[in-house]
């Protein structure tokens, strides 16, 4: 470890973690919102047993856990064009990762759902609350807690993942890493720093997991 490889590194610290702080992080966070919804939506899909609308949920599972979200991402990004529909890097870095993690949200919503027991479903349509009433005062605020841990960790994850994302031209904290050492053919120190600042990324993420776990265990 030399002047100049310090040098290099101190400069490039900050030309890794912008794409973090405008491109990581906000495609993390809107993807993981998106997902969230979808991952809902298919659980409640699931939990009210509709017949046709629960096969296509658990197709789309199926179809989505099966496959990786490197395929899934080339598919849209390189795939759509020979079909005419030209997507952005981000706007289909988006899509990807919200479809991907809905499908693994959705699973997690659905067992937490289910833990709730049945006769608090049934005590709260006795007591004359409407079944929207009933799920929203009673089965949600029980299932949160359930999932909030595992969708915590997936959103962790999900900070991660997002490196994928340099794979269709999204100047993400990766791509930014790859193009120095294209130029200063440093690999092993460059990749050494993003990985620090991915794990810096993820260890704030996971104490914030841990205060908001104990606020969630205060209030229940």
């Amino acid at each position: 470890m030399n002047g100049q490889l310090w040098a290099l590194l101190y400069d490039s610290f900050f030309k890794i973690l912008i794409p973090g702080i405008f491109t990581t992080i906000p495609l993390t966070i809107i993807s993981f919102s998106c997902a969230l919804f979808i991952g809902i939506c298919t659980a409640l899909v699931q939990f009210a047993n509709v017949k046709f609308l629960k096969d296509f949920a658990r197709f789309y599972i199926w179809i989505i856990r099966g496959t990786p979200i490197l395929v899934q991402l080339y598919l849209v990004f390189y795939g759509l064009p020979g079909l005419g529909i030209m997507i952005d890097p981000f706007p289909a870095a988006v899509l990807v990762f919200s479809i991907n993690e809905g499908a693994y949200s959705a699973e997690t919503m659905r067992s937490a759902f289910e833990s709730v027991p049945s006769g608090q479903i049934e005590a709260g349509l006795c007591s004359g609350m409407s079944y929207f009433q009933t799920f929203r005062k009673i089965v949600l605020p029980q299932a949160f807690r359930t999932a909030f841990p595992p969708l915590s960790n997936s959103l962790i994850a999900m900070v991660k993942e997002t490196s994928l994302a340099a794979n269709i031209t999204v100047t993400e904290m990766f791509m930014a890493t790859q193009r120095i050492v294209a130029r200063t053919y440093e690999p092993l120190a460059l990749y050494i720093e993003v990985a620090l600042i991915y794990l810096a990324f993820s260890t704030i993420l996971t104490k914030v997991q841990r205060v908001a776990e104990k606020k969630i265990n205060f209030f229940s």
